[in-house]
């Protein structure tokens, strides 16, 4: 009986042999660098990314970039429409001196976006590095170790997943916000605290999962056998091959992160209202929300122009998180 090698054409072998040496002599790609070619053909993702290091720039280059002091009083300026509204509800027309129009105070309600963008970055990205860097420290170590390290560590885990986010952050900035804690910039150092202090679990558990499943890998076992020393190993050979899953994980705290601060500032828990001027956090787009909700007959635009905001920002990270939990992934390398 002849075999399929057999049986096969010359031509058809000859095809087999050039399609081999075409695959071995394609240049060989680290992971990362695989990982980011698949990212840049994520249209999504790279639209994402595009929005975040827009909203970064305005951010950072706020005082450039606003065209008034967002705490300046326009008298006799209150509720104006935007530039392009001929008539409003309060009778006035928009003026081209103020874009997207003022609030009841007569503040330019485009400077006060443009300023609350520093307040949605600082706290997506401060508190995210502080649950990181304790969550995957708490998760490699229960993880590794095992035994009653990690049942301890992940009973606490288990208790501090069972009581309400939300609930914790509210008691939290009513209860300290008088105090001198509360106090420190304008209340964002409080908030980094209590958005830290129960987003860690996440971060904990999912990093365990992955210690777990690589610690009996064959580069471990063989670092083991030359004596290597715990924290070497998981140093150098753990976390690094745990990067992927949680820098995806940080893609999807930020987001939610922001959406937190915004909902606190929409019940006025949020950053205290400010009235310096040489102020680095002035207005957040949480405050704003709260300022619109009472005006939003005269002058949408204070709730609008923040919401939109908002809603564009944790769209972008959530894109940019897609395309990176697709990009990481090692299933769908070619």
């Amino acid at each position: 009986m002849t075999t399929t090698a057999q049986t096969q054409t010359p031509s058809a072998k000859s095809a087999s042999a050039a399609e081999t040496a075409k695959v071995l002599s394609r240049p060989s790609r680290s992971f990362w660098r695989d990982a980011w070619s698949r990212l840049l053909h994520n249209k999504a993702a790279v639209a994402g990314a595009l929005v975040i290091l827009f909203f970064m720039f305005v951010a950072i280059f706020a005082p450039l970039l606003a065209p008034h002091n967002p705490l300046e009083l326009n008298s006799g300026k209150g509720f104006l429409p935007p530039m392009w509204v001929e008539n409003s509800s309060t009778g006035k027309a928009g003026t081209p001196e103020f874009i997207l129009g003022t609030d009841n105070l007569g503040r330019d309600v485009l400077s006060r976006v443009i300023y609350g963008a520093r307040v949605s970055m600082v706290v997506g990205f401060i508190p995210t590095l502080i649950i990181v860097v304790v969550g995957v420290s708490l998760g490699m170590i229960s993880g590794y170790f095992g035994g009653s390290t990690d049942n301890l560590l992940m009973r606490l885990t288990d208790i501090v997943y069972a009581f309400p986010d939300l609930l914790f952050f509210i008691i939290v900035m009513t209860a300290l916000r008088a105090t001198a804690l509360g106090q420190f910039l304008n209340g964002l150092f409080l908030l980094f605290v209590a958005l830290a202090l129960v987003n860690w679990v996440g971060v904990a558990r999912l990093v365990r999962g992955q210690v777990l499943s690589l610690k009996e890998k064959d580069f471990v076992l063989a670092s083991r056998a030359v004596g290597a020393k715990d924290t070497r190993i998981m140093i150098r050979h753990i976390l690094p091959n745990s990067l992927g899953v949680i820098i995806v994980a940080m893609a999807f705290l930020i987001p939610g992160a922001i959406i937190t601060e915004a909902i606190l500032g929409y019940l006025g828990l949020g950053l205290r209202p400010s009235t310096d001027p040489t102020d680095i956090f002035i207005t957040s787009w949480g405050s704003m929300l709260l300022e619109g909700q009472t005006a939003i007959n005269n002058q949408p635009w204070i709730l609008l122009a923040p919401a939109i905001a908002v809603a564009l920002v944790v769209l972008s990270f959530n894109f940019l998180g897609d395309g990176l939990r697709d990009a990481l992934d090692p299933r769908l390398r070619e």
